[in-house]
């Protein structure tokens, strides 16, 4: 049996408590969360702690599910591994490289597993995208584009997502474009140049984050990525293209479904587990529940049939890892922290070319 407990039990938090649940051989046994924690420690019956301390130092967990807003990351995830937890952190697992690489190498030292919330990575077409990769079928990867674009409305309140001090802004609260870009190119480019800027959200309605961003990555050999974000854009798209030697692969996840184009011939694959899923997902996009690729959840919200079908996947692989299941080679890196720190890393340097109005050297960031 293994034991778990939450930090932060809004709506990502609670739902993950409740996917773990229904797994095999196991139970929350707390929560710890100042607004939501008494509600949902009766709905999952376990203990609602009234500390992070807490909950840390109870012998009845051994695994700590951090899902607090982003720039709240750090703590739990250090104070669970000091406490000899395992940590699952959901994403970006911090705001900087320097808190993710303190955060990494604490739980190196106390010798816990760090797993990282990148859900991507267990997108059904993902894992066959990099199945398709890994065979040669495309030949060598040249080029991703990837795009996550909409338009956003006047919310009813500001969420702490819009605000860049808590959630990073677009590029680090959905890095999650980026860290499979950096999976499929094999690790983190040379160099990094982001232009963008907040050009259709200023004011007190909104928050203080850029609205339209640009990356550019210029990778080892002769490759490339161009990456874009945004909530200023009433085309909407969502995708990850990636472009090789012998043919390519689009992975959309706006108009979901996967396509894989070789010789000049197109076949498809799913997207999600099922058509259902898919068909969920197209559907949500094209509606009035969200404005592109725009959407952000709430405390007592349920998330949709696609998202919760890809936490289900998530949760599940994080069961196996602690009832002893052994990492492929591809997956280890998200089971110590060291994708995601390498995901921040891109974004810190894209951070600081915004700032400069320059090219940076990923060495700028990762060996300092």
């Amino acid at each position: 049996m293994i034991r778990y407990g939450i930090v932060g039990v809004g709506y990502f938090g609670a739902e993950l408590g409740r996917i773990m649940q229904e797994q095999n051989d196991t139970a929350i046994t707390a929560v710890y969360d100042p607004e939501n924690g008494e509600k949902i420690a009766a709905e999952l019956k376990c203990a609602a702690c009234k500390s992070l301390a807490d909950l840390v130092e109870r012998p009845d967990v051994d695994c700590v599910i951090v899902a607090t807003p982003n720039y709240l990351h750090k703590e739990p995830v250090i104070e669970a591994a000091k406490h000899g937890k395992h940590v699952f952190c959901e994403k970006p697992i911090a705001l900087s490289y320097s808190d993710c690489d303190e955060m990494v190498k604490a739980c190196e030292k106390y010798g816990v597993v760090f797993m990282a919330g990148h859900v991507m990575n267990f997108f059904h077409g993902v894992r066959e995208a990099k199945r398709i990769i890994n065979k040669g079928v495309i030949g060598k990867v040249l080029y991703c584009h990837s795009a996550r674009n909409g338009w956003e409305d006047v919310q009813e309140s500001i969420s702490w997502k819009k605000i860049r001090a808590k959630s990073g802004g677009h590029l680090y609260h959905h890095i999650h474009e980026l860290d499979c870009v950096q999976f499929i190119m094999g690790g983190t480019p040379e160099t990094a140049y982001m232009t963008g800027g907040n050009v259709a959200h200023c004011g007190e309605a909104f928050g203080d984050e850029d609205d339209m961003l640009f990356v550019n990555l210029k990778f080892s050999d002769n490759r490339y990525a161009v990456l874009e974000w945004g909530s200023a854009f009433h085309w909407p798209e969502h995708y990850v293209l990636i472009q090789g030697t012998k043919g390519a692969i689009k992975i959309d996840m706006l108009n979901a479904g996967c396509t894989l184009k070789v010789d000049g011939k197109e076949s498809h694959f799913l997207l999600h587990e099922s058509k259902e899923e898919d068909d969920d997902r197209t559907r949500i996009y094209h509606s009035t529940e969200m404005d592109g690729a725009i959407q952000y959840g709430k405390p007592g919200k349920k998330p949709p049939m696609w998202l919760h079908g890809i936490m289900v996947n998530e949760m599940k692989y994080l069961n196996e890892i602690m009832h002893g299941a052994q990492a492929s080679d591809e997956f280890k890196p998200l089971l110590t922290g060291e994708a995601a720190r390498a995901a921040i890393a891109t974004a810190d340097a894209c951070t600081i070319s915004i700032k400069e109005n320059r090219v940076v050297k990923l060495s700028e960031i990762i060996h300092k």
